[in-house]
Formats: structure tokens, C-alpha cells, sequence
């Protein structure tokens, strides 16, 4: 009988069909396919996508998608390990006598780990201390969930600049060598850390949950262009959205020139390359996210906080999603969903990623330094 991975490689050689053709036709990375054929199911970053994908495949190749399914699941049952009890042999009874000394050796066990226990509870919770890490950035962004006393050191040039977490409360909160920062979550900050009299850093609250410092925040730090032109030794000189393929999926949040009623050309004049604000407003508003597939997806959405959802979509499938404040997005293949926001009289269309890219993002309303809101995308990782 052919494994899973052998009816797929069978059909789709039967078909002559290329990966490159297959990626082409379903918007599945090759990794993915390849990961398929070869059974190689770590290379997929949860089940549903994984499910998803070889739906998808299954079908796209004339297979039965459901038989595919219940082959992928017959072999993670095989591969659960079976438990102890069953591999032990079963042994005659125990005879009477060594009943009361077998009580007796483990009740005396069953002491000596009590004891063992209450006398270093000291040890235990050292165990549980998070240990500082200094993560260094001289180009480019920095994206990193840091804890207290992380601290990330920036190199300018030949001097370096050192940014430490000093606490998670309400707010972020960080020490650096100019002045004391507390940002909220979705505040920015630019930093003049050498007195030039131009920024060098900015500083976004991608993630932080209020009061639960052991939960840690998600920060994004992004050295200015400028900067990076006169301080570092390198020719790259890579923004904020060097690591996203599209201007629309720039992780950090910009500035606003001129009010921001134009993604595309706020993005493109500005020389830093923020994100794109997709809407701008003196206060945030209501939004409605509209997702129309172009092809199969696992898609999954929180609206403000609450209401998380998950479906599998087909070509097709139109999804909308109101939201207050934000929406966070997560989508197996990022290529195959067409995304717009509705709100304030405006349709603006937004991309978060290509195609077979898995992805995670917030579309939320941020506050700029300025007092204004706007509406944008901020990747995570």
C-alpha cells in the first residue's frame, strides 16, 4: 500500500507537473510541497496549516482529500509512543510478604522527597529567574520579545549605545543613555542618542500584556536611514521593512507627514520608509477588514482582543471582520487572501505577506507623537 507522501508524488508525476508549476497554480511554497511528499511534517509550523496545505494538494492533483487526511492522521497515531504499562510484561502477583516492606520502603522515599523539597525551595526559584540577555543590533530592525533586564546595544558608528528593560507594568519601561522611556503598547519613540540633533532609533510597542512582566513584550527596534548612511560601515541600508517583501507589510509604525490620507505615497516620500497608514483620523474609529481568497487558506482572527476564530477557507470565500481598535490576523498563506479596509468613507487595499508565506499581524490604531491615530499593520514574529 503507498504511504501519503508516495500517492502524492505519484499523482503529481503522472500529471508531469513541476513543483514550481504546483507552487504556481496553489500558492504553497515548494518547501511545503516537497515537506508533503516527504512526510518531513516538522517543516510546517502547526497542524491546521499543515492540514490545509494537503487538503489543498490532495485535490489540486485530483486525489481524495479526505483519504490523504486519514493516512496523515493514521501515522500520527503510530508514532505516539506506547505507553510503559503495555511494554511491561505482566508479572504473578506479589506475593504477602513483601507487601508491608514494599509500603515501608515508600513511605520512607515519600518523606525523604518532602523533606528534600522544603529544604531548597530557594534553589527551585532561582530555577525559575529569567537570565538577562543583551541582544546587539548595528543595522537594520530588531524585532525580540525582551524581559526585565534584557537590553538591546545599538552601534553607531563606533560607539555603541546600550537600551535596558527595566520593568513591565502599565507600560514598558527602558533606561537608555539619553533619557528614561515608558511606552504603552502601540507607542512609538525616536531616540537622538548621539546629539546630533537627528533620530537614531525608534523604539514600538509591538505586544505587551498590562501587569503580567513575566509574559515579557514585544519591542521593535529601528535604526533611522541617516544613521545607517553615516554610522555604519555597511552600504545596506535597510529600513524597517527590510526583512517584508512589501512596503504594505513593514512591520514598524512611522511618522505622519501630511495626515497620512495616502498609504502609498506617505510610504514612498518619506526617506525612513515607515509603515503604511492605511487610515489617519485626530481619534480611531471603527473599521471593517473585508478578506476575499484567492485560494485555500487557514484563517484565524481575534477582534479587539476577544471573539477569536478560525476557518478553513476556499477560493472564493469572502470573510468580514469588524473591529474598534485592532485585529490580529494569522494566515497560512498570505498570498492567496486579498485584504481591504473599510472605514471613514475610504476602501483601502493592504497586503501582509507573499504568496505560501505564513504570517501573523496586527492591524491596529496607533498613537503618534503627535496626538494623531492611525490605522496600520505591524508583523510579528
Amino acid at each position: 500500500m503507498e504511504s501519503l507522501g508516495e500517492k502524492l508524488k505519484t499523482a503529481r508525476e503522472k500529471k508531469g507537473y513541476t513543483f514550481e508549476q504546483v507552487m504556481k497554480d496553489t500558492n504553497i511554497a515548494q518547501r511545503y510541497l516537497e515537506a508533503l511528499e516527504s512526510e518531513n511534517f516538522s517543516q510546517f509550523p502547526g497542524e491546521p496549516y499543515l492540514l490545509g496545505f494537503l487538503r489543498n494538494y490532495s485535490e489540486y492533483l485530483g486525489l481524495d482529500s479526505q483519504e490523504l487526511i486519514g493516512l496523515y492522521k493514521s501515522l500520527k497515531i503510530q508514532e505516539q509512543p506506547v505507553p510503559v504499562e503495555q511494554l511491561l510484561s505482566r508479572e504473578p502477583a506479589v506475593t504477602k510478604k513483601w507487601i508491608v516492606p514494599a509500603a515501608v520502603a515508600g513511605a520512607a522515599i515519600l518523606i525523604g522527597a518532602v523533606v528534600l523539597l522544603t529544604q531548597r525551595p530557594a534553589a527551585s526559584a532561582e530555577s525559575k529567574v529569567h537570565r538577562a540577555v543583551t541582544y546587539n543590533l548595528d543595522k537594520g530592525t530588531l524585532n525580540k520579545r525582551l524581559y526585565r533586564g534584557d537590553a538591546v546595544v545599538l552601534s553607531l558608528g563606533t560607539t555603541k549605545y546600550r537600551l535596558e528593560l527595566k520593568s513591565l507594568g502599565e507600560s514598558a519601561s527602558l533606561t537608555t543613555p539619553t533619557e528614561d522611556v515608558n511606552l504603552s503598547l502601540g507607542q512609538e519613540k525616536l531616540l537622538d542618542l548621539n546629539g546630533d540633533g537627528k533620530p537614531d532609533v525608534k523604539i514600538f510597542v509591538a505586544d505587551l500584556l498590562k501587569n503580567e512582566p513575566t509574559k515579557g513584550a514585544m519591542l521593535r527596534f529601528e535604526l533611522q536611514t541617516d544613521t545607517l548612511a553615516s554610522g555604519s560601515s555597511s552600504s545596506d541600508t535597510s529600513t524597517a521593512g527590510s526583512t517584508i517583501p512589501s512596503v504594505s507589510t513593514a512591520p514598524a509604525v512611522g511618522g505622519v507627514g501630511n495626515g497620512g490620507t495616502d498609504a502609498t505615497a506617505t510610504a514612498a516620500a518619506s526617506p525612513i520608509n515607515p509603515a503604511p497608514v492605511i487610515l489617519s483620523s485626530p481619534n480611531p474609529y471603527p473599521f471593517t477588514l473585508q478578506a476575499s481568497f484567492k485560494g485555500y487558506c487557514m484563517f484565524r482572527w481575534e477582534s479587539d482582543r476577544k471573539n477569536r476564530d478560525e476557518r478553513y477557507f476556499r477560493k472564493s470565500d469572502v470573510l468580514t471582520v469588524q473591529a474598534q481598535n485592532g485585529i490580529r490576523i494569522w494566515a497560512s498563506n498570505a498570498g492567496a487572501v486579498k485584504f481591504q479596509v473599510i472605514g471613514g468613507g475610504k476602501t483601502v487595499d493592504v497586503e501582509i505577506g507573499g504568496p505560501g508565506e505564513v504570517v501573523v499581524t496586527d492591524l491596529k490604531w496607533v498613537k503618534d507623537d503627535d496626538g494623531r491615530f492611525k490605522l496600520t499593520t505591524v508583523r510579528l514574529d
